[in-house]
C-alpha cells in the first residue's frame, strides 16, 4: 500500500509560491498523481497544452491492470469507470506468428468489474480522468498552455508559458515521450534502442473480429521485433497501427506510413478484413521511450512520471497502467518531501527506487522476450506447439498476469519442453 500522511501533517502553503506543486501533463500519469493529492492541504496546478477532450495517439487498449489501479486509488472510481459507456469489453488476445499460424489466449477472470480488458479511445478515456480532477477545490488546470521554459533554483521553481508565469516548490513532468520537464531538468536522451515508433489510423469496417472482441498482435518478419496490431473499437470502429524499434526502423531505412498501407494491400488474411473498410484518418505517427533499462526519473524539486520517465512496456508497448501506478506512487513522495521540506534529488531518489522495485522486473521480462522476437522461426514454433497442448496454453494464459511465471518465456527449459511435449 502506498502511504498517505493524513492532511494534518502536511504544512500550509507557503504564500511566496503561486503553488505547491506544478503538474504538467493532465493524462493518466499527471491525473493520479492529482487525485491521490486532491484532499491534502496542497494547492496544484495542472499545466496541459491541450483543450480536453483531445487525442493522444495510441492503440487505445486498456490492461486489467488499467483497472486495478483506478480501483486502487478509489474504489468510487473504479465503479464509474465500469459504468462509462465510451468503452468495450476485450477479453483476450491474438498472437498471429510470422508464419500466419495464430495462438488465442484468453484473459484470466477480473480482479474487478465485467472485464479482464477494455478498449476505450484516448479521447475518450483521458477525458474520463480529467473530469474527475477538473473541479476539485485545491487543483487549478489551466487549459491551452504550452509551457516555454522552467527553471529551478535554490528556493523554488519558475514555470513560463505562452500566457503567464507561475512559482512552485516543485515540478512533475507527466508530459508524455518529449517532456518538456525531462528536457529543462532531467536526464532522459533518446536512444533509439530503447525507443519504438508508432503509427496508428482508425478504420470502420473493419470484419473477422473474435467473438469476445480480442486484441489482436501480428508479428510479420517484416517488422519484428514489432508488430501490426487491429483493436476493436466501440461503434464498428478499430484502432489499427504498427510499431517498431526506431533502430529497426533506422536500419531497414523504413517509412511506417506507407508500410502500415503496405501490409493492409498485400497480406492475404488482411486484404479480405479490409476489403470495405473505410479509413477515418490519416496515419499519425507517435514515439514509445520503453522502459528497457534504467534511467534517473528524479532530480532537484522534480520527478517524472509515465511516458515521461520512459516506463512504456518493452513487448507489448502498454504505458497506461504504468503512468497511473508512478502517478500513485508519485503522490507518496511529494507528500513526504514536503513533511520534510527536502526537495533534493537524494532525497526524492526514493521515488526512482520505488518505481523500479514496482515495475523493473515485468519490465526487464518484457525487453528479453521483445528481444526474442526477432527470431520468427522461434515465434512460429511456440504458436504452433502451443495450439497443440493445452497445458502449455494454461500456463501462457497465467503468464499474462503473472510475471514470475512470465520469466518461463526467456527460459531455454520451457522451450525443451516444448519441443518434447513437456
Amino acid at each position: 500500500m502506498i502511504y498517505i500522511p493524513k492532511v494534518g501533517l502536511v504544512k500550509m502553503t507557503d504564500k511566496s509560491f503561486d503553488f505547491d506543486l506544478i503538474i504538467v501533463g493532465a493524462g493518466p500519469a499527471g491525473f493520479a498523481c492529482a487525485f491521490q493529492l486532491r484532499n491534502q492541504n496542497l494547492k496544484i496546478a495542472i499545466i496541459d497544452q491541450a483543450t480536453f477532450p483531445r487525442d493522444k495517439i495510441c492503440g487505445d487498449a486498456l490492461s486489467a491492470d488499467v483497472v486495478n489501479q483506478l480501483y486502487r486509488m478509489d474504489q468510487s472510481l473504479g465503479e464509474k469507470f465500469e459504468s462509462f459507456a465510451q468503452k468495450i469489453d476485450s477479453h483476450g488476445v491474438r498472437f498471429v506468428a510470422p508464419n500466419h499460424s495464430f495462438l488465442d489466449i484468453n484473459y484470466q477472470n477480473p480482479h474487478h468489474g465485467n472485464s479482464a480488458g477494455y478498449i476505450s479511445k484516448r479521447l475518450d478515456f483521458d477525458h474520463f480522468l480529467f473530469q474527475q480532477i477538473e473541479n476539485q477545490s485545491n487543483i487549478k488546470v489551466f487549459q491551452s498552455e504550452k509551457v516555454l521554459d522552467i527553471r529551478r533554483n535554490a528556493e523554488g521553481i519558475e514555470l513560463k508559458t505562452d500566457k503567464r508565469q507561475l512559482t512552485a516548490r516543485m515540478i512533475i513532468g507527466a508530459d508524455g515521450a518529449h517532456s518538456i520537464v525531462n528536457r529543462k531538468l532531467g536526464n532522459i536522451k533518446v536512444e533509439k534502442d530503447h525507443y519504438c515508433a508508432g503509427i496508428r489510423q482508425y478504420f470502420e469496417g473493419v470484419t473477422g473480429f473474435h467473438n469476445n472482441q480480442h486484441i489482436e498482435l501480428h508479428f510479420y518478419k517484416e517488422l519484428v521485433p514489432g508488430y501490426f496490431w487491429i483493436f476493436p473499437l466501440p461503434n464498428g470502429q478499430a484502432n489499427v497501427g504498427l510499431g517498431m524499434l526506431s533502430s529497426e526502423v533506422s536500419k531497414k531505412k523504413l517509412d511506417l506510413k506507407k508500410e502500415l498501407g503496405k501490409l493492409i494491400e498485400s497480406k492475404p488474411d488482411l486484404k479480405e478484413r479490409f476489403r470495405n473498410a473505410k479509413s477515418l484518418e490519416k496515419p499519425q505517427g507517435f514515439g514509445l521511450p520503453i522502459g528497457s533499462k534504467k534511467r534517473p526519473i528524479s532530480g532537484d524539486r522534480f520527478l517524472l512520471l509515465g511516458d515521461a520517465a520512459s516506463l512504456i512496456d518493452p513487448f507489448t508497448g502498454e504505458g497506461i497502467g504504468n503512468a497511473l501506478r508512478s502517478g500513485r506512487i508519485a503522490s507518496e513522495y511529494i507528500l513526504k518531501a514536503i513533511e520534510n521540506q527536502d526537495f533534493t534529488a537524494s532525497f526524492l531518489q526514493q521515488y526512482d527506487h520505488m518505481v523500479y522495485h514496482k515495475m523493473w522486473n515485468e519490465l526487464r521480462i518484457s525487453r528479453r522476450i521483445q528481444m526474442l522476437l526477432r527470431f520468427p522461426k522461434l515465434f512460429n514454433f511456440v504458436v504452433n506447439r502451443t495450439n497443440k497442448n493445452s497445458s502449455v496454453r494454461t500456463l501462457l494464459t497465467s503468464m499474462l498476469d503473472n510475471v514470475d511465471l512470465k520469466k518461463e518465456l526467456v527460459k531455454p527449459g520451457f522451450y525443451v519442453k516444448l519441443l518434447f511435449g513437456g
